[in-house]
């Protein structure tokens, strides 16, 4: 028997999130939640929801990774002339949802969107391993391609003539960083009650703590 898509739900049970056991900002909190999702050996943990917007306002979103955060904000890399980054570049702000099922959470970080220093990013290419770095050499990411095959070609080229010691990075590739103005901590709970905390920075630079209604 199939089963409806509207009765499938999910009781929210493990946790609180109370305003006594909060950081006074953001970073911090999300690194105590960051330490407790790590501990729980979530899979792609990094794994976040990025999405955009071009400048006559058409949305879009996908999966990507975090690769580093800090008090400064969250950090990703890509082919800057894909289409995420077109958006970004047109219109430099993005909104991130870490979802870990798991622990019934959910992190939310609207921020503005910054290129990372070329030299952050070269030290962060030259890190990966071989292969991802000639994909990210060969792939014209986001554009209509031949087919699989092509690439598979393009990629195998490369292989061949890469250098034994890595790849260079490629000029149209590089990171960005995500620096919040708004992040909503989410903990699932029982009855549909959730538990919502948002930090939102104001015009002095100190984040302002309040429970929104879920």
């Amino acid at each position: 028997m199939s089963r409806k898509i509207a009765d499938i739900r999910k009781k929210y049970s493990k946790k609180k999130l109370q305003e006594k056991n909060l950081a006074k900002e953001p970073i911090s909190q999300f690194a105590k939640w960051w330490k407790q999702a790590v501990a729980a050996n979530l899979e792609e943990v990094n794994a976040m929801t990025l999405a955009t917007a071009s400048s006559d306002g058409m949305p879009s979103a996908r999966i990507v990774l975090l690769k580093d955060f800090s008090k400064e904000g969250f950090s990703f890399f890509t082919n800057y002339k894909s289409y995420k980054s077109q958006q970004l570049l047109e219109n430099p702000k993005a909104c991130l949802v870490f979802f870990w099922k798991k622990l019934e959470r959910q992190v939310r970080i609207t921020g503005l969107v910054e290129k990372l220093p070329v030299a952050v990013s070269k030290a962060y290419f030259s890190s990966r391993p071989k292969e991802s770095q000639i994909g990210a050499a060969v792939s014209p990411q986001s554009e209509i391609i031949k087919s699989r095959k092509w690439l598979d070609n393009q990629f195998k080229k490369q292989k061949k003539a890469a250098p034994k010691n890595g790849v260079p990075m490629p000029e149209h590739w590089g990171g960005f960083i995500v620096k919040p103005v708004i992040v909503e901590f989410w903990q699932g709970r029982p009855g549909r009650l959730h538990d919502r905390i948002q930090y939102s920075l104001d015009e002095n630079g100190q984040w302002k703590i309040e429970r929104l209604a879920p």
